[in-house]
């Protein structure tokens, strides 16, 4: 199972074993990680799942699609070129290793 690091904004850091198939934002909000809010249950809706992605892992993730372009621009924190919305991120085995900082606040 792929392991992924999510690191809060204050540099606590959990790594956790998320099942192929599952979301990063998933994987958070079943092992209660801090800083990954989720109002929206992964519909995309809500923007309260945005993470900074390690830009190493950037190239292994599908294109930013029209809808998660949009909600990452209402973002609460900045948005930068390696944001992205947790609950976009589907698990492959391809991305162990993960990182992702979570940014200051969600709302």
């Amino acid at each position: 199972m792929p392991k992924i690091t999510y690191i809060s904004h204050s540099g606590d850091k959990s790594e956790i074993e998320v099942p192929v198939g599952e979301s990063v934002m998933e994987g958070a909000v079943r092992n209660g990680i801090d800083g990954i809010v989720a109002e929206c249950g992964g519909s995309c809706l809500c923007a309260t799942c945005h993470v900074y992605v390690d830009e190493k892992f950037l190239p292994l993730l599908p294109p930013i699609d029209e809808e998660q372009d949009a909600m990452l621009d209402s973002t609460a924190c900045e948005r930068l070129p390696n944001s992205r919305l947790s609950c976009q991120i589907l698990v492959r085995p391809e991305l162990d290793g993960l990182i992702v900082r979570m940014p200051e606040y969600q709302k």
